[in-house]
């Protein structure tokens, strides 16, 4: 995550580490934060390693909450400093039971 071009098309992964859920008078908007998965394990390193994800016109996104794995694909552009991805292709990524 931390080679997103600051603009261009995207594929990465992650987690996501928090959901933010605007109230029923702002306009709907759904709003993640993916964290890169190397990212969590050494929580070190150069770079961004968080991509801001927003679903417009949505309340809420079924499945998406924090400490998903999930996968997207779209633009990115640079907002306020943090990468931002808007209504991506998602797939949410399981995890393997023993």
């Amino acid at each position: 995550m931390a080679e997103l071009p600051a603009r261009g098309r995207a594929v990465c992964g992650g987690i996501i580490d928090a959901v933010t859920i605007p109230p029923a008078t702002a306009t709907p908007a759904f709003t993640a934060i993916l964290s890169d998965t190397d990212f969590h394990r050494a929580a070190q390193g150069p770079g961004n390693h968080r991509l801001r994800i927003v679903w417009l016109g949505r309340r809420r996104v079924p499945g998406i909450s924090a400490g998903v794995r999930l996968r997207v694909e779209g633009m990115v552009s640079l907002r306020e400093g943090l990468p931002t991805m808007y209504n991506p292709r998602y797939e949410i990524i399981g995890i393997q039971e023993s």
